[in-house]
């Protein structure tokens, strides 16, 4: 079978006895951490049409094993109500699975690991009934889903049999909450649109959200990739973007996941680490990159072609018609290194350009921006910056 390796490899073991049913076509995966409007969720997803194939949902429920007995037995309580819930919900089409409380090892335990888990056991299911093509679904236990959120995910693979990943549409639920902290994320949404449209704008042929609760992936590719990393924070950032170096990532904007907007120091980084800073005035929202940094990125990455077969002299020429920002990053981050390597192994132009957003991808994107904002640039006003951007980029 397709996963037979990687599931020895990452000694992936069953976690449901459940054999899966022949036509399942798509896995939900939700990792779920003290977490209590879970059934929301849950009832959420059964009021969705069903797309043409049965759908399984696995909540993942974990805990690290050194939790708190309070957390232990909030997660065990999750447990008894969720049984409960699916004992009362069969529904044809559509099959309703929680499992644990799983206790994860301290030294990995967090988001990326839980994710993992869930995602892992929705490959061996795929692997079982010989599904390389099986789309796994990222979810969070706080997040709606839209009644067409199934058939939209599966219409989007059938038709772009190529894919191997896709982003879907999200928007932060908002009706209950206070006026300040509905401004945050309404700010957070807005910088993140920001964000994405700027490296667009740069010509970086990768830019998309990366948001845990709004994704989702063939199995084939999930293996191929290596599976979920078991990063405490960002890890759906660090899969997708890896993910695309392996194939393209699509996006899917005719249906819309609401995650919840709540503030959170659950995680170093993320929507509610940046809300509760947000909240305590630790953190501006309404400040952002300078628009500037992304025109001097465009006309560096609009040069890409003119790197190829270049050596040292060649490099530094280029560099030194870059702006300034641009050439000291490129200096201190040592990118004539990369160029060398990359002309050691392209044997054509159209080759080399493809790699080249391989090592300038959205990790060193994150790099520069931040270093020229340390030497070079301010922060500037979101509001001004989208403004630019729309002058320059269309609306």
């Amino acid at each position: 079978m397709f996963a037979d390796q990687y599931i020895i490899k990452n000694q992936v073991k069953a976690l449901l006895s459940q054999a899966p049913d022949e036509s399942t076509g798509i896995i939900v995966v939700i990792p779920c951490l003290r977490e209590p409007a879970i059934q929301e969720t849950l009832e959420s997803l059964s009021k969705c049409t069903l797309p043409g194939c049965a759908v399984e949902v696995i909540v993942l429920i974990n805990h690290s094993e050194t939790a708190e007995e309070e957390t232990k037995s909030f997660n065990l309580k999750t447990k008894e109500e969720l049984d409960d819930w699916i004992s009362r919900k069969e529904q044809k089409g559509i099959s309703f699975f929680a499992v644990g409380p799983v206790e994860l090892r301290k030294k990995w335990a967090g988001a990326g690991l839980a994710r993992k888990k869930g995602m892992d056991e929705a490959v061996l299911r795929f692997n079982t009934i010989a599904r390389k093509e099986g789309i796994i679904v990222s979810l969070d236990a706080d997040t709606l889903v839209e009644p067409n959120y199934l058939v939209e995910v599966a219409a989007h693979f059938k038709i772009n049999k190529s894919h191997v990943g896709a982003t879907i549409a999200f928007r932060h639920q908002t009706g209950k909450l206070e006026q300040e902290h509905r401004r945050g994320i309404e700010l957070y949404e807005q910088y993140l649109a920001y964000y994405k449209r700027a490296l667009d704008f740069a010509g970086y042929p990768h830019s998309m959200f990366t948001v845990g609760s709004a994704f989702a992936v063939t199995a084939q590719a999930y293996v191929k990739r290596g599976g979920m990393n078991r990063r405490q924070a960002g890890e759906d950032f660090y899969f997708l973007q890896n993910l695309v170096q392996i194939g393209e990532v699509g996006e899917i904007p005719t249906t819309t996941v609401h995650p919840s907007a709540r503030l959170s120091d659950r995680v170093p980084f993320g929507t509610g680490p940046v809300l509760q800073k947000w909240m305590a005035g630790e953190e501006d929202l309404t400040q952002t990159y300078n628009f500037d940094a992304f025109v001097d990125l465009k006309a560096f990455f609009d040069r890409t072609a003119d790197f190829y077969l270049a050596n040292k002299a060649g490099f530094e020429k280029i560099a030194d018609e870059l702006s300034e920002p641009v050439a000291a990053f490129l200096v201190q981050d040592d990118f004539f290194k990369d160029i060398a390597e990359l002309n050691a192994n392209c044997a054509s132009a159209g080759v080399f350009k493809k790699r080249f957003f391989q090592k300038f991808n959205a990790f060193r994107i994150l790099k520069y921006l931040n270093f020229v904002h340390a030497a070079f640039y301010s922060k500037a006003g979101l509001e001004e910056q989208c403004a630019k951007l729309n002058r320059l980029f269309g609306h």
